[in-house]
């Protein structure tokens, strides 16, 4: 905290420079001045920007295991000898959104089960210490893989958006908050339910 406090000090401090003044004649606009170092404050600032967007961005499951492909989806077998297996049936709990509309089953890539389905989670207010069954509006960021985002895969540590309308939260215009994201905190396809954490 100490260290903190005094860079932020000395971003504001000028410096004056241990050099010596070089010898001979000076030019008329730097004789009022001192000489002043900028470059330590910009290095300070710089650091202190890089944390400050490190700290915004502080979640509360930060790291997590890799999933494996084989363990993600099930291979299916199609046509008539069963020799085709470009099929994948998904293993893990996934958002499908509201408009959705099936593929035909025999060119759909990859199944979402509808019993894995969810469309809402269980999410807690760490301020307010209170946990919302909220409606989940989509998936954000799942950091496994582009992929699993894509497909709406819902694992432990994925960033999910949810809908905090019966909240009542307002920005500071006063508008109405109506989504916020959250992150999974649990194991979804283990537990039969998603627990977050709100990303306040």
């Amino acid at each position: 905290m100490r260290k903190e406090i005094k860079t932020h000090e000395e971003r504001s401090n000028k410096h004056a420079t241990t050099d010596a003044t070089p010898e001979g004649a000076l030019p008329a606009y730097l004789l009022d001045r001192e000489g002043v170092s900028r470059s330590k404050i910009l290095s300070n600032t710089v650091k202190q920007k890089r944390k400050e967007k490190a700290g915004k961005w502080t979640v509360p499951v930060p790291k997590v295991n890799p999933i494996a492909d084989a363990e993600m989806f099930r291979v299916l077998s199609t046509g008539k000898r069963k020799q085709k297996q470009w099929k994948r049936m998904i293993t893990k709990v996934t958002f499908v959104g509201e408009g959705f509309t099936r593929k035909p089953p025999k060119y759909e890539r990859f199944v979402r089960p509808t019993g894995l389905r969810f469309k809402k989670a269980h999410v807690t207010h760490p301020e307010l210490k209170t946990t919302f069954y909220l409606d989940i509006i989509g998936v954000k960021k799942n950091p496994q893989s582009k992929l699993y985002t894509e497909l709406g895969v819902i694992t432990k540590g994925t960033i999910i958006e949810v809908n905090v309308s019966e909240l009542g939260l307002v920005t500071e215009s006063g508008k109405v908050v109506w989504g916020k994201y959250a992150q999974v905190t649990n194991n979804p396809e283990n537990d039969g339910c998603i627990n977050a954490i709100l990303l306040v």
